[in-house]
């Protein structure tokens, strides 16, 4: 089945390939002989209610000093592309949204965009654990500092956030009595008028914030544990985390099989659930990553299996 798939990136030359997911899944693309475009964001326009991108052909090879070959550009409506990956990192902010939009009148026609845009929109990924209470811990989301400042009485010991950050940044711990609590709250909710979120501490964030990775709705059997550099609480592996590969949890699979369905259901075929102890503390939507570090660790091929889910729905559509 010859495909023509386009993925829609940031910048290829910025990428650090032995841990982009993105890069693993274009390698993948290019072993199967499928027709690979690459896009940025700002190639994608609109003109005369009709999507288009400047796209351009590229070939990759997994060599860090020099990992890409980018082909002559031209321009090409966004339906006529079998499918497309969107793999933008966040911000998640109106110009993710309305790149969002551009997708969907490409799928209206349609083209495959993996992930779908109208659930990229609806799945805030901190929100989204809002879905499946039996999974999360204790959470707030609110823009009053006297909530958080309530929520913290309560609990004692608080993980704040933006709801639209990512890689550990303005993340910030707080415990009671901590001289910096107010100053920590007025910079995340700028004063009042943005809500951010507040999670009760985890101390099992010592033995790693796992990241689970889901493809159509199904586990794959080993989680990325990523533990915090000494002194941090953050896992994150853009916070100076390290990543150890290590079996699903029976708790694991647990919180999986409850967030399977619902990804299923929204269109959503490649997802990343971030779990600490036995709670989902965000379920990643825009741009997962960790399918390099696993693939090493365990001989997987984890964007083989994203493929031939992609290429199944690609059949059934025809």
């Amino acid at each position: 089945m010859k495909i023509t798939i386009g993925v829609v990136m940031d910048p290829i030359q910025s990428i650090k390939i032995h841990k982009d997911s993105t890069f693993a899944m274009m390698l993948e693309i290019q072993r199967r002989g499928w027709e690979m475009l690459y896009m940025e964001q700002n190639d994608l326009y609109l003109l005369h209610c009709c999507p288009y991108a400047r796209v351009r052909p590229v070939k990759v090879t997994d060599d860090p000093n020099g990992w890409y070959e980018l082909g002559e550009a031209r321009e090409k409506p966004l339906f006529e592309l079998d499918a497309i990956l969107m793999r933008k990192d966040p911000p998640f902010d109106m110009e993710y949204i309305y790149t969002t939009h551009l997708l969907e009148l490409a799928e209206r026609e349609g083209t495959l965009v993996v992930n779908r845009p109208q659930a990229l929109r609806d799945a805030n990924e901190k929100l989204f654990t809002a879905w499946f209470p039996e999974c999360r811990a204790p959470t707030l989301v609110a823009r009053e500092a006297t909530r958080f400042i309530d929520f913290l009485a309560e609990h004692g010991d608080v993980v704040v956030k933006p709801l639209d950050g990512m890689g550990g940044a303005s993340i910030f711990r707080i415990t009671r009595g901590d001289h910096n609590t107010n100053v920590i709250l007025e910079t995340l909710t700028e004063h009042g008028t943005r809500y951010a979120m507040a999670q009760r501490f985890i101390p099992e964030i010592s033995e790693g914030d796992k990241r689970i990775l889901m493809i159509h709705g199904e586990p794959v059997p080993y989680a990325l544990a990523r533990l915090p550099a000494p002194g941090e609480h953050r896992g994150n592996l853009a916070a100076g985390g390290t990543g150890k590969g290590v079996p699903l949890s029976e708790r694991d699979r647990f919180i999986a099989a409850k967030v399977g369905p619902v990804l299923r259901e929204k269109g959503i075929l490649f997802a990343g659930l971030d779990v600490i102890g036995d709670y989902l503390t965000e379920v990643n939507v825009t741009s997962p990553t960790c399918i390099r570090e696993l693939d090493a660790q365990f001989g997987l091929n984890i964007s083989a299996q994203l493929m031939d889910r992609i290429e199944e729905k690609l059949a059934k559509c025809q």
